[in-house]
């Protein structure tokens, strides 16, 4: 099956940050609210996922979000996580066939993902908790954040979108 036949059989659309999604799962419980101090709002649902597909030459733009993301594996070949961990760590996590089959990506983390040089595409699902909602959700200035990591300014720039 190629990228194009599995992104029409599972209705994904594509996705601000690059590539191809669909929600699949919204958790009932939700948040009240009423907790001090508590930086989700009055109904963030606790937990949501999505199915998300990358094509080869494509990439999902450095950004973060509010909350803790875990990336499961799905099909397809391997697949790159870019991580930043601190001022001068641009930590690489390999998924897919042969690697690792699920990464957690801690809340408030910059990174980005890419399939691997001759990857068709891969198909992998993230599960959001306290479940995502776009007003969580950052993208990277190139500018910023090269400022701010100096010493990965180029995959910086390389994998931001204008």
């Amino acid at each position: 099956m190629t990228a194009r036949e599995r992104i029409e059989q599972l209705g994904l659309e594509p996705h601000p940050e690059g590539g191809f999604y669909k929600r699949t799962y919204c958790s009932s419980a939700i948040f009240p609210g009423k907790v001090d101090q508590d930086p989700f709002p009055a109904g963030r649902p606790h937990a949501t996922a999505i199915l998300y597909l990358m094509e080869a030459g494509d990439f999902a733009a450095f950004h973060r979000i509010k909350s803790d993301e875990i990336w499961h594996f799905h099909e397809g070949g391997p697949l790159q996580l870019l991580v930043l961990r601190d001022q001068i760590t641009l930590q690489t996590i390999w998924m897919g066939p042969g690697y690792v089959l699920q990464v957690i990506i801690p809340a408030n983390h910059w990174f980005a993902a890419l399939p691997a040089p001759g990857t068709a595409y891969c198909l992998v699902s993230c599960t959001v908790s306290p479940g995502f909602h776009f007003n969580d959700h950052e993208m990277a200035s190139a500018a910023a954040l090269s400022a701010q990591y100096p010493t990965v300014a180029e995959e910086i720039q390389r994998y931001c979108r204008p």
